[in-house]
């Protein structure tokens, strides 16, 4: 009987974006605006949310991305996304600091919304249940831009945006236990805001009287 002989473990390759930040850190321009398109949508999407302004928001990511490119070497490894996200949630910071002003705009006027909202439009529902679902989102909205801001963020990132506690506690510099605390509250307290201004809640949605 022949011995077959065992192959090799292939050599572990690098990904895609682990190439492209090699090379960008190296200087390679053009790898690094791979990385801007790919995570640019991203950052303006935070950015918007924490800055409820549209020029701000871009403004904010311009300079997210400048000083992104700036500090590649002290990345040193682990999450890029997360090590992004940190730059650009901290350079809202800066801008809210400089401005000293809390975000008025809604929701509904960020690009793209009516196609975000239509891409969860669920195709079996009513046009009733369709207006119902909108009239639940815009007091959703209202409950999350009353939160401070610490707890806003953290409950952006993670009910919205979709970060998983590790990542959020990367992106924000806070500790893991902090981060948990700041979404238990957040989410408590749009729970409240929603029972304080339940008869603006679409009629399915109000709780019943005992």
């Amino acid at each position: 009987m022949e011995i077959q002989k065992t192959k090799p473990s292939p050599t572990p390759q690098p990904t895609d974006e682990q190439e492209l930040i090699r090379r960008a850190r190296a200087g390679d321009l053009d790898a690094f605006n791979q990385l801007v398109k790919k995570y640019q949508g991203l950052a303006y999407s935070v950015a918007y949310r924490i800055l409820r302004d549209r020029e701000a928001a871009a403004d904010a990511v311009q300079d997210s991305f400048v000083k992104a490119f700036r500090a590649l070497d002290s990345f040193k490894g682990g999450n890029f996304k997360s090590w992004l996200m940190r730059i650009v949630t901290n350079t809202c910071y800066d801008f809210l600091r400089a401005r000293g002003r809390r975000p008025t705009e809604s929701l509904d006027n960020l690009p793209g919304a009516e196609e975000f909202m239509d891409g969860l439009t669920d195709r079996g529902e009513s046009p009733q249940e369709y207006a119902e679902r909108r009239e639940l989102n815009k007091l959703l909205e209202e409950a999350i831009q009353s939160l401070p801001e610490d707890q806003r963020i953290a409950l952006i990132l993670c009910d919205v945006e979709g970060h998983s506690y590790e990542e959020i506690a990367d992106i924000t510099g806070a500790a893991m236990g902090t981060v948990k605390s700041r979404i238990n509250r957040a989410r408590r307290k749009v729970r409240d805001y929603l029972l304080e201004h339940s008869e603006l809640l679409p009629a399915p949605y109000r709780p019943r009287s005992s």
